[in-house]
């Protein structure tokens, strides 16, 4: 599994603060379960806007859709830890059918285009196998998934 590596705003003295480290790993699982690792060919991991105990962040997941094109699937995910529990909300779009060769370049876009420098995006490559989503999932602690997720969204 080929992985770069990336930055995290989570140091960032403006948005200092635990975040919520569920979040990321959870939404990672959601998008295994939902498009199925011999489904994707690569994954971009955008840093997380992190704020206190909130945390937003995106996956982009690039998925085989016959010979050189690749279905664009983006899951985004907002996520906060009050006094009452974990409240995460994740939502898988599809984005489109694109040249395999062409996303990278969108993934640069992407970043140029947020409304904060975050960094790049760690980049691992799937290419269908079961064994590489596994390894990447098995980087993060089993504790992250112990607790059940109160809701999508905390009450204000």
């Amino acid at each position: 599994m080929a992985t770069t590596p990336y930055s995290n705003v989570r140091g960032d003295a403006e948005d200092a603060g635990p975040g919520v480290p569920e979040a990321l790993p959870r939404t990672l699982r959601e998008v295994g379960r939902r498009l199925g690792p011999a489904a994707i060919d690569r994954l971009w991991i955008f840093p997380p806007m992190v704020r206190g105990r909130r945390e937003w962040g995106l996956v982009a997941a690039s998925c085989f859709d016959g010979n050189q094109a690749r279905r664009l699937i983006t899951a985004c995910y907002s996520a906060q830890r009050t006094g009452r529990g974990l409240y995460l909300d994740s939502r898988l779009l599809d984005e489109g059918v694109a040249p395999a060769e062409r996303l990278p370049r969108v993934m640069e876009g992407v970043v140029k285009r947020g409304p904060r420098p975050l960094g790049s995006p760690r980049v691992v490559e799937v290419a269908g196998g079961t064994e590489a989503f596994d390894a990447l999932m098995a980087g993060f602690d089993g504790d992250l998934f112990e607790e059940a997720v109160a809701g999508p969204r905390a009450a204000g």
